[in-house]
């Protein structure tokens, strides 16, 4: 079970220096630190342990730089670090040997010393981290890991060194102002560098020497007083549609008896590199959206929506992967149509759309806001104007769930045709905030049609429309037996057959309301099994208590 240790110097009960806590911490412990500077330098060793600001990130910082020793040490441990600053003096910030290092969202600074150093064949996670002055901004030494979304920026040697056969992969990160080389790969070093932006250096954007055999995949190098990369005697690599601009000649240098396969090619210009094609990603939470999934799946029938929803969020998901790789990535709009007889789920199937989207990170997260006619249609000239704009308002980074959307573009009969106000209104907050709501207008398939026709910009804000059916008499008994199960009834012998029954000979009308057609007649199976236990004149078992029997269907239905 993971433990947390809580760290501040003025709460009572917390421990005051992060050390303090390190020093009693066993495995797989969670510290959390209050808002404050603390002078120390941390060591774990042997064990798994998390460092967390617990306010987020800029209110911690860890300071070392008047001693001699790296701020944070890790030797044969698992160590975690997140939303930190970190400054060391002439030592390194963070050292890693034969450990396994994460850190995220951390701001580093060092004197003379490297800003990260991990050797020792460990393995590391850096993500979205900045680093801001030192000599070297990471030296990587006979070890593999991930570098993703950093900045490493004002070194007055090399931004990057990978070395004696490391092979980290280097993606959507920025290198800038080095007074060196912006990556240097030595000793038969083998990174993979992606998309990443490496800019004024003093020698070459990226250097590779002495057997090593790099990948650099679409990454802009620019303005570096060296070449923008040069392959040594000896390497080997490949250089696949990278950019060049304003570097010394030749932009690509290779020395006699060097031999990389040099694939050219030229990025859209939409692309972007570096650490802002890290910040166009959204963070995700890829363990919601299985769960989401798994909610949706779960639902009866509905089997064409499922698999419409599911091709939605593939392509978001996509478009996130295109992203972060530095690919242009065109205009989604997240706003649908649901069509349909009512009780077919639009309701729940929209809220769990909207959960998705959040998990995904294509919204930010906010209410789910169902509204009517009522709801957004005034009294007078402007009013609905204000009406439906507040409550775009209060759905904001959440889904606007407009039920019964067609009844907007029917006359009241009054002068004044206010419902078409509340359309107008909707297409310009649609296209001016597309990117923060989800719209879903919900309604019968042929009045939708009718109401598309409102407006000619309306059609074109909503990506698509999903058709969802009526449920057959199968599925409504699926339904009537989890409303059971959901309250701890049975259902005996003999009841699916005729709920079965029941449902098939009910007339398939724009009345008829599908589940809500099932509660409604679970409801009443709940009331006539309640009468006929009350009548027994005995306090019924539990058994009797859960049971309800064809006896208690038919009354329901009337037969």
């Amino acid at each position: 079970m993971t433990r947390t240790l809580l760290v501040s110097p003025d709460q009572p009960g917390a421990y005051p220096s992060i050390g303090e806590a390190l020093a009693v911490a066993s495995d797989d412990t969670v510290v959390s630190v209050g808002p404050g500077t603390y002078y120390e330098a941390l060591f774990v060793n042997d064990r798994a342990v998390t460092v967390v600001a617990a306010q987020g990130a800029g209110t911690v910082t860890i300071d070392a730089s008047a001693g001699t020793y790296p701020t944070v040490s890790c030797n044969s441990g698992r160590l975690e670090l997140r939303d930190l600053v970190l400054r060391a003096g002439d030592a390194p910030v963070v050292v890693g040997d034969r450990a396994t290092l994460t850190m995220s969202g951390c701001e580093l600074s060092a004197g003379f010393g490297a800003a990260i150093q991990v050797a020792g064949r460990s393995e590391f996670t850096l993500t979205r981290c900045r680093v801001t002055g030192g000599r070297y901004g990471l030296v990587v030494e006979d070890s593999d890991g991930t570098v993703e979304g950093c900045e490493f920026t004002d070194l007055s040697e090399d931004g990057i060194i990978v070395r004696i056969g490391a092979a980290p992969a280097i993606r959507t990160s920025t290198v800038a102002r080095c007074g060196n080389r912006g990556i240097y790969v030595y000793q038969y070093g083998r990174p993979t560098i992606e998309a990443c932006d490496i800019s004024q250096t003093g020698h070459a954007g990226v250097a590779v020497v002495h057997q090593s055999a790099p990948v650099l995949r679409r990454c802009r190098i620019r303005d570096t007083r060296g070449p923008a990369i040069s392959f040594a005697r000896g390497c080997h690599g490949t250089v696949e549609e990278c950019t060049t601009e304003n570097n010394a000649q030749p932009a690509i240098e290779v020395a006699e008896g060097a031999a990389p396969t040099i694939v050219a090619g030229t990025a859209s210009a939409k692309a972007s590199y570096g650490a802002d094609a890290a910040r166009a990603t959204t963070q995700q939470d890829p363990a919601r959206v299985e769960r989401l999934l798994a909610d949706l799946a779960a639902m009866v029938g509905l089997e064409s929506v499922k698999e419409e929803v599911r091709a939605l969020i593939d392509e978001i998901q996509v478009n996130e992967w295109r992203r972060s790789a530095g690919l242009p990535v065109g205009a989604v709009s997240h706003h649908l149509i649901f069509a349909g007889a009512p009780g077919t789920g639009k309701t729940t199937v929209a809220r769990i759309y909207g959960d998705l989207l959040a998990a995904l990170g294509a919204l930010p997260g906010g209410a789910f806001r169902e509204v009517s006619r009522r709801d957004l249609v005034g009294q007078y000239i402007g009013h609905t104007a204000e009406k439906t704009a507040a409550a775009f308002e209060q759905a904001r980074g959440g889904v606007l769930f407009v039920d019964e959307a067609y009844t907007l573009s029917r006359s009241s009969g009054g002068s004044a045709d206010f419902g078409q106000e509340a359309i107008d209104t909707l297409v310009k907050l649609m296209e001016d905030h597309r990117d923060e709501i989800a719209v879903i207008a919900a309604g019968y398939t042929r009045e939708m049609l009718d109401f598309l026709d409102a407006n000619p910009g309306l059609a074109s804000r909503f990506a698509k429309t999903i058709e969802f059916g009526n449920y057959s008499p199968e599925q409504l008994v699926v339904i009537v037996s989890r409303l059971a199960g959901g309250d701890e009834y049975l259902l005996a012998e003999g009841v699916t057959e005729v709920l079965r029954e029941h449902f098939g000979t009910i007339e398939r009308d724009q009345n008829f309301g599908n589940a809500r057609e099932a509660r409604k007649l679970f409801e009443g199976v709940r009331k006539a099994q309640a009468q006929r236990l009350r009548q027994s004149g005995q306090r019924p078992s539990l058994d009797e208590l859960r049971t309800v029997t064809v006896a208690d269907v038919r009354a329901a239905i009337g037969r």
